[in-house]
C-alpha cells in the first residue's frame, strides 16, 4: 500500500470540515485589503497628502517604518499594500498554522486518526491532506485578493505579486505547523510552537524595517513576503525562496512523521508533580490551568505598552509640526491641539483594551474545550458541581482580565510619565483609563458565556464573531472605513476618556456592570438546564 493511499478521501473530508472556517479567513484577508484602500482614499485623497506622508512623516518615524517597510511611494496601491501587507501576511500564516494543526495533531488527540488509520489509509495521507487543504485556502485567499484589487483598478502584475506573497506566507507557515505537529505531544503545544515562530518572524521583520537592518528581514518568513515589493519592482524571485523553504519544511515533516508513533511526539514530555496539595477547589484548579497563559499575556501586553510609551516623544514632535496631514491625524485620533499626547495615549489604551478583551473570549473557549474533552465531567464526579466548576473559571478569568489592564496602565503610564509627563498626575490618569475599560472587557466575555450556555456546539464561532465584531465596530478600527466615533453596539463605546476633563462618569460603567451580570446570569442558568457534554 502506498503511503498516500486515501489522500483524496481525506482531502474531501478536510474540505467539508473547513467549509465553515476557511471562507471567513478568505473574507477577512480581502476585507482588510479593501479597508486599507478605503483608508488611504479617505485620509490621503490628494497626491500632496500622499507625498507629505511618504516624505515628511514615514522617514522620521521608526514605528511607521516598522509597520510596512522603509520603501514606500506616494501612490494609492503602494500605500495601501504598505499599510495592509503585514496584517494580510500574518493572517494567511495564522490560518495555515491553525488548519494544519487542526487536521493533524488535534485529530490524533481526539482519537479520530487512529480510527481513520484502521481503514485503507497510507501513513502520509492525513498530513498530505492537511497540507493541501491549508495550501488551497492560502491560494484562494491570495488569488481572490489579487482579482478584487484588479477589479478596482490596480495594475495586474502588482496585484498578482501581492496575492502570491499572501499565498506564500500561508504555505511557509503550513510547513512550519506540519513540523510542529510532529514534534509536539498535543495540539496545544503544536499550535504554541507555530504561533511562536510566527510572532518571532514578525518581530524580526518589524525590527529590520524599523532599524534599517535589512538582513533581519531575510531571517523572517514574514519578511520574505514583504521583500516581494508588489506595485514597485516586484521581486518575483523572493516567491521562489519562500516556495523552496516551504518544500524543505514539508520534507522535514514527512521525515519526522516516520520516526514517531501515532499519538506521540518527538519532544520529551515534562512530567508534572505526583501530588497537587494546592488544588482545593474549582478556583485553585482554574488558576492552575490559566496561570501560564496569563503570564504570557502579561509579558506581551507589558511589551506593547512599553513600546507605545517609548514612542511618546516622537509622537509629540511629529504632531507639533504644522501640516494638513497632521491635522487629519489629529482628527482621526480625536485630539485637540492642546492635548495631542492625551489623544494619542487614549488611542493606544483602546488598542490594548480591545486586545485584552480577547483574553476572556479565549477563556470561554477553554470551558468548551474542557467540556468536549471529558475533563470537566471528571471534575464534576468529585464534590464540585457544574456551577462551582464554571464559576471558578469565571472568577479567575475576570480577575486576570482586570490584572492585564492594570499591567497595561502601570507600564504605559510609568514610562510615559518618565519620558514626557509627570508621574504624580499622569500615572493616575492612565490607571483610571485602563480600569474604566474593565467592565467593557468583562461584557465581551459575558456575551461569550451566554453563547456557551445556550448553544455549546456553536460557542466557538459565536465567541470569535463577538470579539471580531467588537474590534471591527470599535473606535480603533472604525476610522479605517469612515466610522470615526465607533459604534454604539460595542461596549467600549461607553468607556469614558480620562484624558478629557469631566468625562469620567459612573453611569456608563455601572450600566456595563449590570449588563455583564445579566449576561452571566443567563449563561449560567442555560448551562445548568442543558445537557452537559
Amino acid at each position: 500500500m502506498s503511503p498516500l493511499t486515501g489522500t483524496g478521501r481525506l482531502i474531501r473530508l478536510a474540505l467539508r470540515r473547513e467549509r465553515a472556517i476557511a471562507p471567513w479567513w478568505i473574507l477577512l484577508i480581502v476585507a482588510l485589503a479593501l479597508t486599507m484602500v478605503n483608508y488611504i482614499n479617505t485620509n490621503m485623497a490628494t497626491y500632496e497628502l500622499k507625498l507629505a506622508y511618504t516624505v515628511d512623516i514615514i522617514p522620521g518615524s521608526p514605528f511607521l517604518q516598522g509597520l510596512g517597510g522603509r520603501s514606500v511611494e506616494p501612490r494609492l496601491e503602494v500605500l495601501a499594500t504598505w499599510r495592509s501587507g503585514g496584517f494580510l501576511y500574518v493572517a494567511s500564516a495564522f490560518a495555515a498554522v491553525m488548519s494544519v494543526v487542526r487536521h493533524t495533531r488535534r485529530e490524533e488527540d481526539a482519537g479520530r486518526s487512529e480510527l481513520v488509520r484502521s481503514s485503507v489509509v497510507g501513513r502520509h495521507a492525513q498530513l498530505t491532506a492537511a497540507l493541501l487543504t491549508a495550501a488551497a485556502t492560502s491560494l484562494v485567499g491570495g488569488l481572490v485578493t489579487a482579482l478584487v484589487l484588479i477589479g478596482i483598478g490596480f495594475e495586474a502584475p502588482g496585484s498578482f505579486a501581492y496575492g502570491a506573497a499572501i499565498t506564500m506566507a500561508g504555505w511557509v507557515f503550513g510547513g512550519i505547523a506540519a513540523v510542529a505537529a510532529q514534534l509536539a505531544r498535543n495540539a496545544r503545544t503544536a499550535t504554541a510552537i507555530g504561533l511562536t515562530v510566527l510572532a518571532v518572524s514578525y518581530v524580526l521583520r518589524y525590527a529590520g524595517d524599523a532599524t534599517g537592518r535589512e538582513w533581519l528581514r531575510y531571517l523572517s518568513p514574514i519578511g520574505w513576503s514583504h521583500l516581494v515589493r508588489p506595485y514597485q519592482d516586484e521581486r518575483w524571485w523572493m516567491l521562489g525562496f519562500s516556495l523552496l523553504a516551504g518544500a524543505a519544511l514539508v520534507a522535514v515533516a514527512y521525515r519526522l512523521l516516520g520516526r514517531r508513533d501515532l499519538g506521540a511526539g518527538l519532544l520529551p514530555e515534562r512530567l508534572g508533580p505526583a501530588t497537587a496539595p494546592h488544588l482545593r477547589g474549582p478556583i485553585s484548579l482554574a488558576w492552575r490551568l490559566h496561570r501560564g497563559l496569563l503570564v504570557k499575556w502579561s509579558v506581551a501586553i507589558a511589551s506593547f505598552a512599553a513600546a507605545a510609551a517609548a514612542l511618546s516623544p516622537l509622537v509629540r514632535d511629529l504632531l507639533s509640526r504644522p501640516s494638513a496631514l497632521v491635522d487629519n491625524i489629529r482628527n482621526t485620533l480625536g485630539m485637540t491641539a492642546d492635548d495631542t499626547l492625551g489623544g494619542y495615549s487614549w488611542y493606544m489604551i483602546l488598542i490594548l483594551a480591545y486586545a485584552i478583551a480577547l483574553y476572556p473570549v479565549l477563556m470561554t473557549l477553554r470551558l468548551r474545550s474542557e467540556e468536549s474533552s471529558g475533563r470537566a465531567e471528571a471534575v464534576q464526579a468529585t464534590a464540585a458541581t457544574r456551577l462551582r466548576w464554571v464559576t471558578g473559571h469565571l472568577i479567575v478569568t475576570g480577575l486576570g482580565t482586570a490584572a492585564l489592564l492594570v499591567v497595561a496602565g502601570l507600564v504605559f503610564g510609568t514610562l510615559f510619565s518618565v519620558l514626557v509627563g509627570d508621574l504624580a498626575t499622569d500615572l493616575p490618569r492612565f490607571l483610571a483609563g485602563t480600569l474604566s475599560a474593565v467592565p467593557a472587557a468583562w461584557c465581551v466575555g459575558a456575551v461569550c458565556v451566554l453563547g456557551y450556555g445556550l448553544l455549546p456546539r456553536a460557542s466557538v464561532a459565536i465567541s470569535w464573531v463577538v470579539w471580531i465584531a467588537t474590534a471591527g465596530l470599535g473606535q480603533v478600527a472604525g476610522p479605517l472605513y469612515g466610522n470615526w466615533g465607533g459604534s454604539a453596539l460595542e461596549p467600549f463605546h461607553y468607556v469614558p476618556n480620562p484624558f478629557t476633563p469631566g468625562s469620567l462618569a459612573a453611569g456608563p460603567i455601572l450600566a456595563l456592570l449590570a449588563t455583564t451580570a445579566l449576561l452571566l446570569g443567563g449563561g449560567l442558568l442555560a448551562l445548568r438546564r442543558r445537557d452537559f457534554g
